[in-house]
């Protein structure tokens, strides 16, 4: 466990107020306090030089990074994704897996679990638990995921997995159209998991029946859902105009080029907007052919597509999808950590521990610079990550 660390003359961003010129102290891993003045005695004094400090970002939908992916079924895949992760901020997020044979799902959940309760570690991303998407979802808006592999939703299936992941799916993704589809809504949702409307062609009806049987969330807006027309809004129309659903976005300007992502932005605001990488095991990588559930994608400048040309994930880092956010909305750093962290913790229903610059919480900071670029990331009071321009 980490000693005490005092960060001084920051601009602390917390729920109820931006603190210019403060003073945040962490001990043990845990954020004792916050003023506008220095404490004094801590182990580790930081100079922050007037940057920002927000809470540490969460990813709740990544695939991979660095040559892995939570598919893969191994510790090492798990600890390799949490060592990179605070490169760009990431200080928790949830290991997502994708259209697979019931097997190979088996192997990845029981692994996550066991990752959880035996390996976590100071000073890397934690993994807050399992995003299970796929394969309850419409055989019309696959995209990347395997056809072969798209079932019906089954509760008895779903239940066989939660209880080898130790409980530990927070999130699933479902087509709510597909039959079946509002029980199982409802049964996960009664279990406190999140069910998530993605890979679906759904029309508005449909979703806004998803919601009254418990849907909460929509998986990366725009992409493979049901798109919006005047005579029927579809799962995107849904997504901006009803306010019980959390909203995905993937801002890599490939996903969703930068309109629409301010269009999105103007109905969700920071009250329901999530930012996401939804990046598979090339991030980090140079451009080549990479494997995603078996399948060849093809790596190149910022894209990531099966030989198909169909869009497979993407190389994205949720800094970068700030700063994009930042040049086309121009966010405050209030907004910015509602998108980047608040939202995702209450949405998981961490928010008692992350998510928030508040006395008693995880200490997960990211220092940013003025372009929202990292400085530094800590993980549950460890420095996991510094810029090599030194911020002391």
């Amino acid at each position: 466990m980490a000693g005490s660390i005092e960060w001084t003359n920051v601009t602390i961003v917390t729920p109820e107020a931006t603190i210019e010129n403060g003073s945040l102290y962490v001990e043990n891993g845990k954020i004792t306090a916050i003023a506008r003045h220095s404490f004094g005695g801590a182990d580790v004094t930081i100079e922050g030089k007037g940057r920002a400090l927000v809470p540490g970002f969460i990813d709740v939908h990544i695939h991979g990074a660095n040559g892995h992916d939570v598919m893969d079924s191994s510790e090492e895949a798990l600890r390799g994704m949490a060592a990179v992760l605070p490169q760009e901020g990431t200080t928790s997020f949830l290991a997502t897996t994708m259209t697979q044979s019931n097997d190979e799902i088996s192997k990845a959940v029981t692994n996550v679990g066991n990752y959880m309760k035996n390996e976590q570690a100071d000073g890397l991303a934690e993994v807050l638990g399992i995003h299970l998407e796929g394969p309850f979802i419409s055989r019309n808006k696959a995209g990347a995921q395997p056809l072969t592999h798209i079932a019906p939703p089954s509760i008895e299936l779903f239940d066989q997995w939660n209880k080898k992941s130790g409980d530990h799916i927070r999130l699933v993704t479902i087509a709510p159209e597909v039959n079946g589809a509002a029980d199982f809504i409802t049964h996960v949702s009664q279990k406190g998991i999140v069910a998530s409307v993605g890979h679906s062609d759904a029309t508005y009806e449909q979703v806004t029946e998803a919601v009254e049987a418990g849907a909460r969330h929509v998986t990366h807006l725009y992409n493979q859902m049901s798109g919006m027309h005047h005579r029927e809004p579809g799962v995107v129309g849904a997504a901006f105009l009803n306010p019980k659903l959390m909203v995905e976005m993937i801002v890599d300007h490939v996903h969703a080029r930068s309109e629409a992502v301010k269009l999105a932005y103007h109905h969700t605001k920071a009250d329901r907007t999530i930012l996401i990488t939804d990046a598979m095991r090339a991030k980090c990588l140079p451009e080549g052919a990479y494997d995603l559930g078996g399948q060849e994608v093809h790596v190149k400048g910022k894209e990531a597509r099966l030989s198909d040309g169909t869009l497979a994930g993407s190389i994205l880092t949720l800094e970068e999808a700030a700063s994009h956010m930042e040049e086309n909305i121009n966010l405050t750093l209030s907004d910015l950590a509602r998108i980047t962290s608040t939202n995702a913790a209450v949405q998981l229903g961490v928010d008692d521990r992350k998510g928030k610059l508040e006395e008693g919480k995880d200490a997960d900071l990211v220092l940013l610079d003025e372009n929202y670029n990292v400085e530094m990331t800590v993980c549950r009071g460890v420095i996991a990550y510094e810029r090599k321009e030194t911020t002391r």
